[in-house]
């Protein structure tokens, strides 16, 4: 369809009706106050045609429109491609322009969407981490557990000597403990309490098991800090001095025990001939004081009424008579008999038993 109020009729702008007159264009974009109108770009309108850029220009024969429906024109033209939103690229001198394709929701661009980002275009740097990320602890690092360790299959040293062992081997080891202060008596030779005592504090003393039996690794190590005994130090005298002698030692051959000093002497006509220590009975079970002989000898004889070992036992006055004592070797003074006469040097009580004969005379006395 023609626009009738635009100045064209509708045919193309070829041949000699369609020839372009430049006084008629001129005064036909001539506006009122005298200045001159920019050429007319028209813009395509859905359904209408629009016309080519050279045939702005009114055909011979025809006026130009007047001022007034001319910028009516141009006001109906300018409201109609506000309407269509003005999109580019819009062909010029087509006959007929497509319409605009109006943009759906989707394709808009959301004002606080981003641009997808591909993974060629992945940032370099990894994004701040967050308030609360920034704020927690480090995590720990993972720990491996240790494994066990493995029990060893190793046999245990071989033990030498434990309680209730009775040799010289004992008697030398009391004397190398001694020497370096874990044992703080004469040797006996026999392995009690007190000396396993002493063998657990060497022990512990040097970080080695504490048993209080003197295994193969004990004894080495001892061996090692300390130097052979002297002979004195193996078998020293009675500990503890001799008393001065009831005068009823003086005469023949005599077992004189002092209560008072705790000492035994064998004495032949006023001579001692050798000498050890003693206990006697506790306050309950005392030993009887007073002039006795021995009347029965007994090298291996153990207790009827306590079931323990009397070894070398000399029988003076009843059930009482003087024999060694492991359990004197072994705890000193600590404990009592039950009245006997206990002497703790098993050797010297042996030598005494062997020389004492039945009838001898046994003096007890304070």
């Amino acid at each position: 369809m023609a626009d009738t109020g635009s100045g064209w009729d509708g045919r193309g702008g070829r041949g000699r009706r369609g020839a372009r007159d430049t006084r008629g264009a001129r005064a036909a974009d001539a506006r009122p106050d005298g200045r001159v109108a920019a050429p007319d770009r028209r813009v395509a309108v859905p359904g209408r045609l629009v016309a080519p850029p050279d045939s702005r220009v009114a055909a011979p024969g025809r006026r130009a429109a007047p001022p007034g429906r001319r910028v009516a024109a141009v006001s109906l033209v300018a409201l109609a491609a506000l309407a269509t939103g003005c999109e580019p690229g819009t062909a010029t001198g087509a006959p007929e322009a497509s319409p605009p394709v109006r943009p759906t929701q989707a394709a808009a661009p959301s004002p606080t969407r981003t641009a997808a980002v591909t993974e060629d275009a992945k940032p370099r740097t990894a994004p701040p981490p967050s308030p609360s990320a920034s704020t927690a602890p480090p995590a720990p690092a993972p720990t491996t557990a240790r494994p066990a360790p493995e029990p060893s299959t190793a046999p245990p040293p071989r033990v030498l000597m434990r309680t209730g062992s009775e040799s010289d081997r004992v008697r030398e080891l009391q004397a190398r403990l001694r020497q370096i202060g874990h044992f703080g008596r004469n040797p006996t030779g026999y392995y009690g309490s007190v000396t396993a005592d002493a063998v657990r504090s060497f022990q512990a003393k040097r970080s080695l098991p504490v048993t209080g039996s003197t295994d193969e690794v004990t004894w080495q190590r001892l061996l090692a800090m300390t130097r052979v005994p002297k002979a004195a130090e193996l078998r020293p005298p009675t500990e503890r001095p001799l008393a001065a002698p009831d005068e009823r030692c003086l005469k023949g051959r005599v077992l004189c025990i002092s209560k008072n000093s705790r000492t035994l002497a064998w004495m032949k006509d006023g001579k001692v001939v050798s000498a050890m220590d003693v206990r006697f009975g506790s306050e309950y079970t005392p030993t009887r004081e007073g002039v006795f002989e021995v009347f029965w000898k007994s090298r291996d004889h153990v207790s009827t009424l306590y079931d323990t070992p009397m070894p070398y036992a000399l029988f003076f006055s009843g059930g009482q008579a003087v024999h060694y004592s492991a359990d004197f070797a072994a705890n000193g003074y600590g404990g009592a008999s039950h009245g006997c006469v206990n002497v703790r040097d098993k050797k010297k009580v042996a030598a005494l038993f062997d020389q004492v004969r039945t009838g001898d005379k046994v003096v007890v006395y304070w």
